[in-house]
Order: structure tokens, then sequence, then C-alpha cells
């Protein structure tokens, strides 16, 4: 058998260093520190392939054809699995800027020198790519150079795995560095449908979304690179679906200032469902006919309707429905009164056009308007004479005039929501009930007095021509 020599890494002269030609040459700036390639034996042959010893996903790799006579060499051929891959009369050895998995294959290089026009060729050097050294089966193969997986593919994991609407979601992309290369720098950056999440690349492998939505389901990936790029993986698809949660429990309240709907105020209708998640459409309706008032579609548990000024005939039952595609809900129907009001009262006197001390004088009192009960009081001039409550039609109040009765009457209608008072009616009172029977005897008698007497006149001048 043979000894087996290990050499120092650094052995190639730097007239030897050469470009890797193919794919690499498209991307120059990301050149390596070339790794120089140590060999492994002192074979006796008169051409060798020397290669490193191991290699890593993103490595620079330094195939070199050596001669052992060191006669000149016109031209030197690499091949890879049979292929010529490089050919050159000005460089010995043949360079891989960055490894990658399909550059595994077996490798021999061949050589014409110029003195002789011979050609030689090397023993084969199989350079397999995978996580351990690969054994070799073939008889005549030199030696075997593993590859190395820097890291494997990422797989991406979501926690939780079926996210629901509206709750917080954790990408995380799985990887590990070799255990010989633990000093690499990896940065990670996830993607949903071709569009970068979060901030783009971060060295940290995990990304939290801490609201997710229906919208954003769809087909998810992460990637890993090397910070210098010289290696870079990306995960399988996986396809992430948010939960939505359906409606449910939808209740109707209202909400006015006071706790009364009054005519002219201001009245809130809010719809709210216990669970739902995503975009709810609520929309709110009016009567047995279903009239709608108002629709809105929000990402939240409720809406409120406004209704800025109340009319009478906004009163009725009112319900609400919400949706979010799942199945519309409808909330129980509430009966909201709208009170009234009341307008000015107006005070009506019925009494004779001239008043006497110990007439009786009606008084009446109504609003045209106003929610009952309505409270109704009279007045003389600020102090009041009497109270009392109608549903409707109105008050009246009889009074026994007095000589200090005279004055300015009115009347006040109030049923809780504001306080009217009417116009002021005034009303004067002549003397007493018997002044007025002498008054009214002393008129007849005057009155028979001026009939008798113009009977007499009148005979008078009937009998008058005659006597003469």
């Amino acid at each position: 058998g043979k000894t087996l020599h290990l050499m120092p890494n650094h052995c190639l002269r730097p007239r030897e260093q050469a470009t890797r030609v193919g794919a690499d040459m498209a991307n120059p700036s990301r050149c390596l520190p070339l790794l120089p390639p140590c060999p492994l034996s002192s074979f006796t042959d008169e051409l060798k392939l020397l290669a490193p010893l191991s290699v890593f996903e993103g490595d620079p790799i330094v195939l070199m054809c050596q001669n052992k006579n060191n006669w000149k060499i016109k031209t030197v051929t690499y091949y890879k699995n049979k292929k010529k891959v490089f050919s050159s009369s000005e460089v010995l050895n043949f360079t891989i800027l960055s490894a990658v998995l399909r550059d595994s294959g077996i490798y021999h290089c061949a050589a014409t020198y110029k003195k002789r026009w011979t050609i030689k060729t090397s023993r084969t050097v199989e350079m397999k790519v995978q996580g351990k050294p690969f054994t070799p089966v073939r008889a005549g193969l030199e030696r075997t150079v593993a590859e190395l997986e820097l890291f494997p593919h990422p797989v991406l994991t979501a926690r939780p795995y079926w996210p629901t609407e509206g709750n917080p979601v954790t990408l995380t992309c799985e990887t590990w560095l070799s255990p010989q290369r633990s000093d690499v720098q990896l940065q990670f950056c996830f993607f949903r449908d071709n569009r970068v999440l979060g901030s783009g690349w971060s060295i940290s492998p995990q990304l939290q979304i801490p609201t997710v939505w229906n919208e954003d389901s769809g087909s998810y990936w992460c990637q890993v690179e090397t910070t210098t790029h010289s290696v870079s993986k990306q995960s399988l698809l996986s396809q992430i679906q948010v939960q939505r949660v359906p409606v449910s429990n939808v209740s109707l309240q209202i909400k006015s200032p006071g706790g009364q709907v009054i005519e002219g105020g201001s009245l809130i209708l809010l719809c709210s469902v216990a669970v739902g998640t995503g975009n709810i459409t609520f929309s709110w309706h009016r009567g047995a006919s279903g009239y709608s008032v108002g629709k809105k579609t929000q990402r939240s548990l409720s809406a409120e309707l406004a209704i800025p000024t109340v009319k009478e005939g906004d009163a009725g039952d009112y319900y609400c429905r919400a949706d979010n595609g799942h199945g519309l809900i409808q909330s129980k129907a509430v009966n909201i009164p709208v009170k009234i009001p009341v307008s000015h009262p107006v005070l009506t006197l019925r009494a004779p056009a001239q008043a006497w001390v110990g007439d009786v004088v009606e008084l009446h009192c109504e609003a045209q308007k106003g929610s009952p009960p309505i409270l109704y009081g009279f007045y003389r001039e600020e102090v009041i004479l009497a109270n009392s409550s109608a549903r409707s039609g109105g008050v009246s109040f009889n009074l026994s005039l007095t000589a200090e009765h005279s004055g300015n009457y009115s009347c006040e209608a109030d049923n809780g929501l504001g306080t009217q008072r009417s116009e002021m009616v005034p009303l004067s009172i002549s003397g007493t009930a018997a002044y007025r029977s002498d008054l009214v005897t002393a008129r007849v008698l005057g009155g028979l007095f001026g009939i008798l007497g113009f009977i007499a006149v009148t005979l008078l001048f009937y009998w008058w021509p005659k006597t003469s």
C-alpha cells in the first residue's frame, strides 16, 4: 500500500488562480477568497487532480491538475462526468467560486505536454453533494471529496396551524447550520403569494404577525441565505387558511339623552354581536315591512346608527341584522316610542261680555300637541289658582268671581318634556250682583216710562186737532 500524506492548505501560487467559467461568471460581485487545493497523497502518477479535503455549500472550490515531472503543459482540460467543463493553455487550475449542490460529480483532468505532444489523464475524484462523505464504489477512484450542505432547505411552520381571524400567528423558518460552520451568519425572509412580509430580511428565524384576517389566507414560504449571499434556499409552499368565526347573539340597544326618545332630539341605535370575525355588515330596520334605515360594514363587534333629529314618525319597532359571510343573524325587535313635547296652550274664558261679581266663569286650557298625560295649571297674574291633568282635550276650571278676580289670566301645560305658557287673557269685573239687579230694574222701569211717554205723546197728537 501507499502512504497518504496531507499537505498544508495554502499550496497554490497566485499566478495559478483562475475564475470559474459558466453560470458563476454572471455575478462577479460574489467573488470570495479562494480555498487552495491540498493534495491528499504522493502517488507516483505523472498527473494528479488535487482538490480540497471537504467542501460546504457556498465555499470556493479549486481543482488543480499537477504533473510530477514538471514538464511544460500546453493545455489542461477538466472533465465532470466525462464531459469537458473547462480548458485552458494559460492556467492550470479550475475554480468554482461558490459551490452548489449541482457541482457534485466525478472529476478528472487531462494535460497535453509541449515536449512530447502526449496526453496524460489523472485518476478520477468523485465529489458528491450530501451531508456525509460518499464512499466510492468504482475502481480507479483516487479519493472522495464530499460537498457538505451548509444548511438544509428550511421548513416553514405556523403556530397556530389553523389560525382564527383577529388572533396572532407566528411563522418560523426552521433550518440549522453544520456544526463545522456554526460561525456563518444566516438571514431570513418570509413571503405570502410572492409578497414580502414584515420588514424583509432579518437575522431572526421567526416572524410575528399581530393580527390575521381571512384575506391573509394564501401560500406562504420562507427563504434563508448567508449574509454574503453565497448560499440561498427556500422552503416549500405552505397553505395557511385563516378561519372566520360566524356572528352570533345579535342585539339592539337604544342610546338617547336622558333615556327618552324625544321629538327633535337625537337617537343612536347600537347593533352588537357577541362573537364574529372579519368584516361584519350591520343593517337596521323598522316595522314589520323591514324598512331599511341604515347599513354599515366594518371590522368590529358593534356599529352605531345615529338619527340626529328624531321625528314623530320615527316611532315604531326596530331590529338589526349582522352578517360576516357565514349566515345572517337578526336581533329581537325593540319598540321605540317618540315622546312629543307640549305646544303652547290656549286659554279660553267662557264668561258674559260683562262679568260681574258673583258670576261663574269657566277657564279652559288646552295644548294641541304633546304626549300625555299633560298637567295644566291656571294662573291669575303669577298666582296659581288650580291644576289638573288630562290625557286629551285639555281641562276646565270654574271660577266664582269676586271683586278681587279682575286681572290677567294664563295657563300652563307640562308633560315632563318642558313647560309651555299660554298668552295672557284679561278679565274685568263690574260691581256686585245686587248692584247689577238694581241697575237692571232701573233700566226696565226707565224703559217702561219711556214707552208710556211715547204712548201719551202719540194720543195727544192724535186728539189735538179734533178738539181744536
